[in-house]
């Protein structure tokens, strides 16, 4: 690219998973694009993920339908690395015009011409259409009940990579979805004392009566569900391929020596306070679960499938002492804490975008991914259709959407120019 004025029909803003599934489409649609990305393709699994971490769906099921991974293990949890280097082989594979080390500085409508102009580290672009495929993984969120204490390091677990990097010392791990349940077992594993601060969860099985959970979930429709159940928006999922995928279960997490708490409250001169809400977090997770099991076992019945039976997945530790008598509060420096990290998400950025398309939440308002605002499209975000959205194979479908509206736009647009 250079400083000259660079003309595009679509312009598809990063280059992670979104960006590539969105990159396919619109090639075998023949929409002339460019994908912009301000790093590598597939960067954020480089380089945003602790180096422990893989896939937390198996590799059968989580790619995309052009091309399959590396190999004949279609049960393995495929590494980070191997992720990223999948998607830059995608890239090549279907010859998709993607730039790298180009960061989007803005993009605002056209007043008298149709379009947007896109200013970029590396020029100026005029698109007639923009797609955001920046992610639901842009700016880490650290609570604001984090303290200003210089006694002890606090990061997120984006900075996370692993045991060896941290000082020595307790931890606490505020966060018990899938990143921080995965880091704090990490932790216990290499001999470090972890304190994990667990708030309502879902937690799966990682595979019942021989099927992963993600088969389980897609034969009982729960991956097409087109919205997300009232009162269960903040609740994460606890779930982990890691160490070769195993059921996450917090009883046997603390049979093994990893300290539970509630959720973190505050902290106040030193002390961290818990709310007294371990027990029943945990056993809501186990409601959560064993309602899988439930419906699990009817599919089977109401299909006649030959299935194994597993009546030793339906039996339940004995609470451990910390649901019984719950620690409500804790001293970091008596308990040589040094570390806090806070597996607490991200949010999204928008600032580059300067149009009039999101809600009081700076929050995009759109339909399947077309939003309110002509000619700007989201993808890659949670809940943007179905549940399986936000993950590998969901934002493939949602592109293919996404692509078909472009064509019939610029189906539209080309008759209007014939008249």
């Amino acid at each position: 690219m250079t400083d000259n004025i660079k003309n595009i029909d679509t312009l598809v803003i990063g280059a992670g998973q979104a960006g590539v599934a969105m990159s396919e489409h619109l090639t075998h649609q023949n929409v002339p694009h460019l994908v912009l990305e301000k790093n590598r393709i597939a960067e954020a699994w480089r380089t945003g993920r602790w180096d422990s971490l893989v896939a937390n769906g198996p590799a059968w099921h989580d790619r995309f339908p052009g091309m399959e991974f590396p190999g004949d293990k279609p049960d393995q949890f495929v590494p980070k690395d191997q992720v990223a280097d999948y998607f830059e082989a995608y890239v090549d594979k279907f010859k998709m015009p993607v730039e790298t080390d180009v960061e989007v500085i803005s993009a605002s409508r056209n007043e008298s011409t149709s379009g947007f102009t896109v200013k970029t580290s590396k020029g100026t672009i005029n698109a007639q259409r923009i797609v955001s495929a920046t992610g639901p993984f842009q700016v880490p969120i650290i609570p604001a009940i984090a303290p200003e204490n210089p006694d002890f390091l606090q990061i997120h677990s984006a900075k996370y990579r692993n045991p060896d990097n941290l000082p020595a010392g307790a931890i606490i791990v505020i966060g018990a979805g899938s990143s921080g349940v995965q880091i704090a077992d990490e932790l216990r594993r290499s001999g470090r004392k972890v304190y994990l601060s667990v708030g309502p969860h879902d937690r799966p099985p990682r595979a019942y009566r021989g099927r992963d959970f993600v088969w389980w979930l897609g034969v009982l429709g729960l991956w097409d569900m087109a919205a997300n159940v009232p009162g269960k928006e903040h609740v994460t999922i606890a779930v982990s391929g890691a160490n070769g995928g195993d059921t996450i279960d917090f009883r046997e997490l603390a049979s093994k020596g990893l300290n539970l708490v509630g959720r973190t409250q505050s902290f106040e001169n030193g002390v961290v306070h818990f709310s007294d809400d371990l027990a029943c977090n945990i056993k809501a997770g186990d409601e959560n679960y064993l309602s899988l099991l439930d419906r699990a076992d009817q599919y089977v019945v109401d299909n006649g499938l030959d299935l194994p039976e597993e009546p030793e997945a339906r039996i339940l530790l004995a609470d451990p002492d910390c649901m019984v008598n719950p620690t409500k509060s804790l001293d970091l420096k008596a308990n040589n804490v040094t570390t806090v990290i806070w597996a607490t998400g991200y949010a999204t950025n928008y600032d580059w975008l300067k149009v009039d398309v999101f809600d009081e939440k700076n929050q995009p308002q759109h339909h399947r991914g077309v939003s309110i605002e002509p000619s700007v499209y989201f993808l890659g975000l949670p809940w943007l259709s179905r549940r399986g959205s936000s993950f590998i194979w969901g934002v493939w479908h949602d592109a293919k959407y996404i692509a078909d509206q472009i064509v019939i736009q610029r189906q539209y647009q080309q008759y209007q120019n014939k008249i």
